[in-house]
């Protein structure tokens, strides 16, 4: 159970309707498994990496063939889930979005930062496939463990909205180069191979993202890591356009 008011409010809202103190309670109707298990590396956004992949295990009675009945229609899903390791009782006004350098404030409501009121978040991703008590998803943003609050199908007609503006994000973010030496290209095949996954399309996609915090100038000489699945991704910066892969091995 997911208590909003006692986890998200801390209590109550102070200023409810016609004064009226209001509080809520949800529970989730499922967990994400996730090929992310930290933090660290995961897209800003959904859909950004295709490989990343995973599942919504559906809790009862959602978990009910009934729950799905007509989903297998829909190539899109809208996933509403909590932020539940960034949780926090002092309200945040203001943040510093990764887009933006990480140095320069803006209003909690212009970004889609972590850090929300509520804790509440929504993913459009790919619904790959179907399954009693779970869902098959790919294009993800979700950590592992993240509960799901609601899932609801994404509508082409009412969602897609071409004409739409956000100078503050107009443009998808450019990717930079990310390089294989020899060892650790096959490394990474084969334990693409024992996971029967797309391990390395995960790697390629996450990293030319350009996961590390904008205001760090790493050296050549620095080494970052994550975990995938159970691999621990090792690489650095030769430049800060070129990421070289170091080490991929199991955790």
């Amino acid at each position: 159970m997911v208590l909003l008011a006692a986890l998200l409010c801390n209590g109550a809202i102070n200023h409810g309707y016609k004064g009226i103190i209001m509080t809520y309670t949800v529970n989730p109707i499922g967990f994400v498994r996730s090929c992310f298990k930290e933090k660290f590396a995961i897209p800003r956004q959904p859909l950004l990496a295709p490989a990343a992949q995973g599942s919504i295990e559906l809790l009862p009675p959602y978990d009910h063939p009934d729950a799905c009945a007509g989903l297998e229609k829909v190539s899109h899903i809208w996933v509403i889930f909590l932020f539940h390791q960034t949780l926090e009782n002092t309200p945040r006004l203001k943040v510093r979005p990764p887009r933006l350098g990480g140095n320069k404030s803006i209003g909690v409501f212009a970004s889609r930062a972590t850090h929300r009121p509520n804790g509440i978040g929504q993913s459009a991703v790919r619904l790959d496939r179907v399954e009693a008590g779970r869902l098959w998803i790919s294009g993800i943003d979700l950590l592992d463990g993240t509960p799901v609050l609601d899932i609801k199908p994404y509508v082409p007609y009412a969602d897609s909205l071409p004409h739409a503006q956000n100078a503050l994000a107009e443009y998808a973010p450019e990717l930079i180069d990310v390089n294989w030496p020899a060892a650790a290209l096959q490394q990474a095949q084969q334990h693409e191979q024992r996971l029967q996954q797309p391990l390395i399309a995960l790697i390629e996609q996450c990293l030319a993202q350009d996961p590390r915090p904008a205001y760090q100038q790493p050296t050549a000489e620095r080494i970052y890591g994550v975990v995938f699945y159970d691999v621990q991704v090792r690489w650095r910066y030769v430049t800060l356009e070129h990421i070289e892969v170091v080490e991929v091995c199991t955790v």
